[in-house]
C-alpha cells in the first residue's frame, strides 16, 4: 500500500511500512523514512508505485486548464478528488486526482488553499486582478530580457539610461531597470560602471559625478524656497572702526573683516568683525531650518551650492560702503610687544571701507611690501596705499600669534604645499559643463594676505570659544588631543585644547553666512554679549543640550561628504588641464609606497617603477590613460632627479609636510561598488581648523 501525503508544503508519495490511527510510517523512493500523521494523508493507492504516479500526476497538471477549471469548481469549499470528478469523470483515475492536486496547489490565483487537500476558488474580481499582475510580470519579465541584450551588445536602454545614478548609487533592487544592469553585468561578466560606460550610458563624466553628488545629497534639488531675509530689529550703535575684507574674488558670502585703530599711539585696538545673521535668524525659523538641512556651502572649482538663499546672504554680508550690523571682537594691543591687554566682543554696525581680493593683490602685498616702508611697486592700488600702515601692523600681529601659536603647538606649521586657484574661462559662477577651459593658478600657503586672514581668525575663534567657557555657555568646539600620528580632530560641545592649532580652545565662528556650526555659535555669543554672567540662562542651546550633539553629528557626516566632492572635483579638473595641455609627464616628489605628488600641479598617483626609491625621491613619471569616470590616472617612474638611482640622501633628509595625511583620500580612482545581490536594499573627519 502506498500513500500521497503533504509534508511542509511539498507532495510526496511512499510505501507504507505501518500503520496506526494517527501516523503512519512510510518510506520514500530515496530509502528516506518519514512518519506522517494522519491529516497530511491524502491519497491511498495500490498502484502504480509512488514514483510512477507522481510522473503522471505532473503530465496531468500541465494539462489542465484552469480557467475550465475555476469555472467547474463550486462556490463553497471543495477537495482536489471532488473538482477532479467534475472536470474529467465520476470515474476520474489517480492520477487524475493527483494531478488535480497538483494543479490546484500550483495556481493559488485561482485558488485559495482551505486546508489539507481542500480549497476555494477566487472572487472573480480577484482572479481578473490576479491574472492582470501575472501578465504584467510576465511583460517586465520579457522586457528585462530585452534591456539585457541591449546592454550586453554595447547599447544603453533609455530607460536604464533615465535611472543611471539611481541604479548605480540608490538602487531599488526590485526594479525592472535594475535586474536588467545587474543581469547583463552577471552574463559579460563586467562591473555594473564598466558595463554601463561600454554601453554609452555615461554622456558627461562630470555630470555623472555631479548627479552623483546630488541624487546623495540633494535628492529634491538644490533650488531655495522663496524666503524673505528678516531684518536685524536690534538699535546698534555705530563704531569708530573702518572695517576692510580680505576674501577671493569669488566670494560673495563676505561674512569677515578686520580694523585696526590707533596706530602710532602706543595702544592698538584690534576689530575683527564677523557679520551678525544671528542677530536675525532665530533658531527654529523657516531661515534656519534651510541652514540646518544644508550646513554649509559646498565648494568646487568654477560654481558653488550655497547653504543659504542668496537674498539671505547679501542682507548680512560685509559690503563694502554700507554700516554692517556685526559681532566684533576688539582686542587691545600693545603697539610695541603686541602683548595682549584685554578683549571685547560688541554687537554693533561697522562701516565696511573695503572688499580687497587677495588672488588679485597678493603679488602687490608681499613681505617686502609690508616690512619696508620705503619699498615700492612700480604701480601700487590706492585702496591698498591707504591700508599700508595697518597691513604692516596686521603682518607682524600674525606671524607673532603664530610664533605663539607653534610653542605651544610644539613644532612650526610647515605648509610646504601651495594652494592652487581653479578657474574655469567663460564660466561665471555657472554650473559647469564640465568641458570648459580650466586654468589652474598658484597660491602659497601662508602667503601674507593669507596669514594676516586665518591668523585672525583663529584669534576670534580661540578667544570666543574661551569665552563661552568661562560664562558656562555651550557651544560647538573643535579639538585634538595631541599631534601623535593618528589622533584626529574631533568636535563636541567642551572647550577643550586645539593641539594642531596650539591654542586651549577652539570654536567654528568666523563664518556664519557658510558653515551651520559658526551660526549656532553666533547665536550662543550673541547671548553672552547680552547676558554677560547669566548668558547660560539666555542662549538658544542649555549644556548638555541634545540639539547641540544632533548637529554635531549631522554637521561631521555632511562637511566630509562636501570635502569630499569638492576634492573629486579638483581633481577631475586637474585631469581635464593635463588632457588639454598635452601633458604626458611631468616631475614628482614620491611620498608614499607607490604614491607620488606631481610638483607643480595638485595631482597624486600611484606609479610603477619606484621600487627601492626612498621617501621623497624626485621622480620623472610618465603618465598612463585617464579614465573621467572613476577619475583614475597611473604613471610610470621613468628617471630619478635628485641625484640619480644611488643617491638617496636627498630623498632621506627631507621632512614630511604637516598636510600630508590627506594624500591617500586624493589618489584616485573614486570608489563606485554597485552591489548585485538579490532583494530588497537595506536602506572621515576632516583636519583642518
Amino acid at each position: 500500500m502506498h500513500l500521497l501525503f503533504e509534508e511542509t508544503g511539498k507532495f510526496l508519495a511512499g510505501r507504507i511500512l505501518s500503520e496506526a490511527d494517527a501516523s503512519a510510517q512510510v518510506e520514500l523512493d530515496s530509502g528516506k523514512r518519514v512518519k506522517v500523521k494522519a491529516a497530511n494523508i491524502l491519497l491511498k493507492f495500490e498502484k502504480p508505485e509512488p514514483a510512477q504516479l507522481m510522473a503522471a500526476a505532473q503530465a496531468v497538471a500541465s494539462g489542465i486548464e484552469l480557467d475550465m477549471a475555476w469555472e467547474f469548481a463550486p462556490e463553497d469549499e471543495f477537495g482536489f478528488a471532488d473538482l477532479a470528478r467534475d472536470y474529467f469523470s465520476e470515474q476520474a483515475t489517480l492520477s487524475e486526482q493527483a494531478g488535480m492536486l497538483l494543479a490546484l496547489f500550483e495556481a493559488p490565483h485561482y485558488f485559495r488553499r482551505a486546508g489539507k487537500g481542500r480549497f476555494r476558488k477566487a472572487t472573480k474580481e480577484i482572479l481578473a486582478q490576479a491574472l492582470a499582475a501575472i501578465e504584467k510580470k510576465k511583460q517586465i519579465a520579457l522586457q528585462i530580457e530585452a534591456w539585457v541584450k541591449e546592454l550586453s551588445a554595447g547599447s544603453c536602454p533609455a530607460a536604464i539610461r533615465d535611472q543611471l545614478y539611481k541604479i548605480l548609487f540608490k538602487p531599488d533592487k526590485n526594479a525592472p531597470e535594475y535586474k536588467a544592469v545587474v543581469e547583463a553585468s552577471r552574463a559579460t561578466h563586467l562591473g555594473p560602471l564598466e558595463l554601463l560606460i561600454k554601453a554609452g550610458a555615461i554622456d558627461s563624466p562630470y555630470q555623472f559625478h555631479w548627479k552623483r553628488f546630488l541624487l546623495e545629497n540633494f535628492p529634491k534639488g538644490t533650488a531655495f524656497p522663496k524666503l524673505e531675509a528678516p531684518r536685524i530689529t536690534d538699535e546698534l550703535p555705530l563704531s569708530s572702526a573702518r572695517a576692510f575684507s580680505i576674501d577671493d574674488s569669488a566670494t560673495t558670502e563676505i561674512d569677515d573683516a578686520l580694523s585696526v585703530q590707533g596706530l602710532g599711539s602706543g595702544t592698538v585696538l584690534l576689530g575683527i568683525h564677523i557679520a551678525a545673521p544671528g542677530l536675525a535668524i532665530q533658531p527654529g525659523s523657516a531661515i534656519d531650518q534651510l541652514g540646518r538641512a544644508r550646513l554649509s556651502t559646498v565648494y568646487m572649482p568654477g560654481y558653488k551650492i550655497t547653504m543659504l538663499p542668496d537674498e539671505v546672504v547679501q542682507a548680512y554680508t560685509l559690503m563694502e560702503g554700507q554700516n554692517c550690523p556685526a559681532v566684533s571682537l576688539y582686542v587691545t594691543l600693545d603697539e610695541a610687544t603686541l602683548e595682549i591687554k584685554s578683549s571685547e566682543t560688541k554687537l554693533e554696525r561697522v562701516f565696511i571701507e573695503a572688499n580687497l581680493r587677495h588672488d588679485q593683490l597678493d603679488a602687490v602685498v608681499t613681505t617686502d611690501w609690508l616690512e619696508n616702508p620705503a619699498f615700492e611697486h612700480e604701480i601700487d592700488p590706492k585702496p591698498l596705499l591707504d591700508k599700508r600702515e595697518q597691513l604692516s601692523f596686521l603682518y607682524r600681529l600674525a606671524k607673532d600669534l603664530k610664533a605663539k601659536r607653534e610653542v605651544v603647538r610644539g613644532k612650526p606649521e610647515t605648509f610646504n604645499r601651495p594652494d592652487y586657484n581653479y578657474r574655469l574661462v567663460g564660466n561665471n559662477g555657472a554650473e559647469p559643463k564640465g568641458d570648459e577651459q580650466v586654468e589652474i593658478s598658484v597660491r602659497q600657503r601662508g602667503a601674507p594676505l593669507d596669514l594676516i586672514v586665518s591668523e585672525a581668525m583663529i584669534l576670534a575663534n580661540s578667544s570666543w570659544g574661551s569665552w563661552m567657557a568661562d560664562l558656562g555657555v555651550p557651544g560647538i568646539y573643535r579639538s585634538q588631543a595631541s599631534l601623535a600620528p593618528g589622533v584626529k580632530v574631533r568636535m563636541g560641545t567642551k572647550a577643550l585644547p586645539h593641539a594642531g592649532i596650539g591654542v586651549k580652545s577652539y570654536a567654528w565662528s568666523s563664518s556664519p553666512l557658510r558653515r551651520y556650526t559658526d551660526l549656532v555659535n553666533q547665536w550662543q555669543i550673541i547671548a553672552c554679549a547680552r547676558h554677560g554672567n547669566t548668558a547660560a540662562l539666555a542662549a538658544p542651546f542649555k549644556p548638555k543640550d541634545a540639539e547641540l550633539f544632533s548637529i554635531i553629528s549631522s554637521f561631521d557626516a555632511t562637511y566630509a561628504a562636501y570635502n569630499g566632492f569638492q576634492n573629486a572635483m579638483e581633481r577631475f579638473w586637474v585631469l581635464k588641464y593635463v588632457q588639454q595641455q598635452g601633458i604626458t609627464e611631468l616631475p614628482a616628489s614620491l611620498f608614499k609606497d607607490n604614491l607620488v605628488r606631481a610638483d607643480h600641479l595638485p595631482l597624486v598617483l600611484p606609479v610603477a617603477g619606484a621600487q627601492g626609491l626612498p621617501r621623497w625621491a624626485q621622480v620623472m613619471v610618465r603618465l598612463g590613460d585617464i579614465d573621467e569616470v572613476s577619475l583614475d590616472i597611473h604613471g610610470t617612474v621613468t628617471a630619478r632627479l635628485d641625484g640619480g638611482p644611488d643617491d638617496k640622501s636627498a630623498g632621506e633628509s627631507a621632512q614630511a609636510p604637516d598636510d600630508e595625511s590627506d594624500d591617500d583620500t586624493l589618489a584616485g580612482p573614486i570608489a563606485i561598488a554597485v552591489d548585485l545581490g538579490e532583494g530588497d536594499p537595506a536602506p572621515g573627519d576632516n583636519s583642518a581648523p
